[in-house]
């Protein structure tokens, strides 16, 4: 009886340790979030002091992003030389009547050594302190996005302990492990400002989108039907970084009018196909053979149709850097991702393990993508797709295997 107790007791001080550890781990991560952003702010909107004339700079219009038409009210223009970027903007119409590629431009320095291009040679206090704000909010954009990571990592964490008895050890490590890989690649491959958004801004976006793609693709895997719950805020997500990269409208059209209807309608499903035994558990099944070549020709029409339709719009985005070939590349990509993500959405609904095989295809379409625009941080959460679509694979053919009575097919 003693034996007894004093396990109990070695257990509840071990419990306890490692809770002291997640709360201390926690309350780190909260405070360097806090002062990552506490210098980064200051630093911005520190003032720049008295600045010195350093002399008169020939640039060079740089127009490889320039994609401006009537409807554009104002016009930014890119000038460079060397390392040094000026950018003016013009209203549409000065805009249209620009002829010259150089301009005459006038480089300041600050006492901290910063250096501030304008365009005319007497700023305003107004023009130097906005010109001196963006310049430093380029340069500590991985403190930011530090910050920002971090943040988002603690509400990892937390989501880890608040529901510690759900997730096994594997799938804690897992989880926490592709979180903080994200947070690395946030520090080191900062994303440059597009259409207008800052870069930071859309750093916050990618993470956000890691962290919510990566719970509930786990969700699935452990067959639970709240992972709909959570793919309901990973469309918005996604409808949200592509407008504001302006890409990829094939997935956000599907993302609008096809994930977010299923997402509410496969939680119906799933909630009515509870496991009799395990009430967490959703009841799975698999294809047929013939099934799966009727949506393999479907995929290929789709792509050929809907790439060709978006390919022939004219819409315009910087993110590409003005590489139409590119462009027009990542939208066929893109549509088959949208036909693969649809068939993919159907199989979740119908509880068809062939859901996971899928999410292969998508990883790898959406790896690509994200390989030639440079989206580095977002192959983290590729790298989380396609460990866990493996993981997921193999619970659910278990499941199958020991429930003989649900292998029935689709049709």
């Amino acid at each position: 009886m003693n034996r007894l107790k004093e396990a109990i007791d070695r257990y509840i001080e071990k419990n306890k340790k490692i809770r002291t550890l997640e709360t201390t781990a926690l309350f780190l991560l909260v405070l360097v979030a806090i002062v990552s952003f506490v210098i980064g702010f200051n630093k911005i909107n520190a003032d720049p002091g008295e600045i010195e004339y350093v002399g008169q700079l020939q640039m060079y219009r740089d127009d490889s992003y320039e994609d401006y038409d009537e409807d554009s009210t104002i016009c930014d223009v890119v000038y460079l030389s060397g390392d040094k970027k000026l950018i003016v903007s013009y209203p549409y119409e000065e805009y249209e009547e620009l002829e010259d590629y150089e301009i005459n431009a006038y480089e300041y320095r600050c006492k901290d050594g910063t250096s501030l291009i304008f365009a005319d040679k007497d700023p305003s206090k107004q023009e130097i302190s906005a010109t001196y704000r963006q310049l430093t909010a380029d340069r500590l954009m991985p403190l930011f996005n530090l910050g920002n990571a971090l943040l988002i990592l603690v509400v990892s964490l937390s989501v880890v302990l608040l529901f510690s008895g759900i997730f096994s050890l594997y799938e804690k490590c897992w989880f926490m492990t592709i979180m903080v890989l994200a947070t690395i690649f946030a520090v080191i491959f900062p994303e440059e400002s597009a259409n207008g958004v800052n870069g930071i801004t859309i750093m916050l976006l990618y993470l956000l989108d890691t962290f919510l793609n990566i719970l509930c693709e786990l969700l699935i895997s452990k067959q639970s039907r709240y992972n709909f719950l959570v793919s309901v805020l990973v469309e918005i997500t996604e409808i949200a970084i592509c407008l504001v990269l302006m890409y990829r409208f094939a997935t956000m059209a599907v993302t609008l009018f096809f994930w977010l209807p299923i997402d509410i309608i496969s939680f119906l499903n799933w909630t009515a196909h509870k496991d009799e035994v395990e009430d967490e558990l959703t009841m799975v099944r698999r294809l047929k053979g013939y099934q799966e070549v009727l949506i393999i020709l479907g995929i290929i029409i789709w792509t050929l149709v809907v790439g060709y339709f978006i390919s022939g719009l004219d819409i315009r985005t910087d993110f590409y850097g003005g590489n139409r070939d590119l462009e027009l590349l990542i939208t066929y990509i893109d549509a088959c991702a949208s036909a693969v993500g649809i068939a993919n959405g159907l199989f979740i609904f119908f509880r068809l393990r062939e859901q996971w095989i899928a999410w292969y295809i998508c990883a790898l379409l959406e790896a690509i993508i994200n390989i030639v625009t440079g989206q580095y941080v977002l192959l983290i959460l590729k790298l989380g797709y396609f460990t866990n679509t493996t993981y997921g694979y193999i619970k659910w053919s278990r499941y199958i295997k020991t429930h003989k009575e649900e292998q029935r097919s689709l049709l």
